[in-house]
């Protein structure tokens, strides 16, 4: 038996079988997270290419689009949910609306409804079909959004007022300013309280059925710009704000000071947005500073002094602007701060931001809106602290099977 068994083992104790190999740990290593794995270089091209060389850039406002975009589906998909019959929407319909959520093509919804589970919720229907719609939590939120919207009904009104006056013919289609709404804070429901202010604005639907908007009545103490304001505030801070140099020969040979002198004659004085400066030669100087004149108006007139370049190329045909803006802009540094990339630009007035990239007059909705982005990043935070501490037991395992 003895000897049965020393002949079985014998095999495996002859000197002509290679040593067994170490055991092997590859089975441990896990995928590197994305945000560890290089990026690679993006093609340069419009969609690519900023708008600002990096030598001129402004964090702070550089920053504000990338948090736009950071919670684009959080936004998009509130208000589009707001606007269903029950606030809720089927998941398979959901991951077919990705222009409307917010989300890129060819992802999945669920990933980014998981990244905010205190805002966002998927439940199985009766109907075995699951559905998207809002947690108990947002829902309240929305209830104070709301009584915000309500409080601030008057502001928005007025407006509304003054992008009527500063039209070209006092009239704006009613679906370019709902399309626009967001950015000045009007209301989903705008449309349905224009009835309550007969003595300002008058609903005119034409043959095509396209609504139109139009102002009633003008009224003076509306028709001062925020230029206008300030002007009387701080004289000098305003003629500071735009330059028109005047074109010249060296041979004259103006010292600084002359030069200066020369330049405030030339831009002083300005256009108002509230003239009507859309009838001046369009190549003309003056023509000029009245569009100047209308786009930092327009901006003043937005929650978050600033604006997409196709939020105010909308408008183009009611304020009279021509398809050399970005150029006008460029030549005004002074006031425009302009970012993003050449394809999908941002406007920024520089007035509306302290020397931290803050705004200095807060509106309430804003307030609301920068609450909810802390819930929604607090989420984050703790989705990434758990991806860190995963992180570190794993690196710590790998190290010890090294030592054994």
């Amino acid at each position: 038996m003895a000897s049965r068994l020393f002949s079985l083992a014998k095999p495996f104790l002859n000197p002509k079988f290679p040593n067994p190999r170490p055991f092997s740990t590859s089975f441990l290593i896990t995928k590197t997270p994305k945000k560890h794995k290089p990026k690679r270089p993006k093609p340069d091209s419009p969609r690519t290419r900023s708008v600002t060389p990096d030598s001129n850039k402004i964090p702070h406002f550089e920053s504000l689009l990338a948090r736009d975009a950071k919670y684009r589906f959080l936004i998009k998909t509130k208000e589009f949910l707001s606007k269903q019959p029950e606030q809720i929407l089927r998941l398979d319909d959901a991951g077919k609306l990705y222009r409307e959520l917010g989300f890129p093509r060819g992802r999945k919804v669920t990933k980014f409804i998981s990244r905010y589970p205190l805002l966002f919720t998927s439940y199985r229907h009766s109907d075995n079909k699951i559905w998207l719609g809002f947690t108990d939590f947002l829902d309240q939120l929305l209830l104070e959004e709301r009584s915000i919207m309500e409080a601030m009904e008057e502001d928005r009104v007025t407006r509304i007022r003054k992008l009527l006056m500063m039209s070209k013919n006092k009239r704006i289609p009613l679906s370019k300013i709902y399309h626009k709404r967001l950015i000045f804070g009007i209301p989903e429901d705008f449309r349905d309280k224009m009835g309550k202010y007969p003595d300002y604005f008058r609903l005119v639907v034409e043959d095509d059925g396209k609504q139109i908007l139009e102002l009633v009545n003008w009224d003076p103490s509306l028709a001062v710009s925020a230029l206008e304001k300030e002007f009387l505030v701080n004289e000098d801070k305003v003629k500071k704000a735009f330059k028109f140099p005047v074109k010249y020969g060296k041979d004259l040979g103006l010292e600084e000071n002359d030069v200066k002198k020369l330049n405030l004659l030339n831009t002083l004085p300005l256009v108002s947005p509230y003239s009507d400066g859309w009838k001046l030669d369009s190549w003309s100087l003056e023509a000029e500073k009245y569009r100047v004149g209308i786009i930092h108006e327009f901006l003043s007139l937005t929650l978050e002094k600033r604006a997409l370049i196709h939020h105010i190329v909308e408008f183009k045909e009611e304020f009279s602007l021509t398809r050399q803006t970005y150029e006008m802009l460029k030549r005004q540094p002074w006031t425009f701060y302009l970012a993003g990339t050449e394809m999908n630009w941002a406007v920024f007035l520089k007035d509306g931001y302290d020397e931290n990239g803050n705004l200095i007059e807060k509106d309430p909705l804003l307030v609301f809106n920068e609450k909810l982005y802390k819930f929604a990043q607090m989420q984050e935070e703790e989705e990434e602290e758990e991806e860190e501490e995963e992180e570190e037991e794993i690196s710590g395992f790998r190290e010890k099977l090294r030592g054994d």
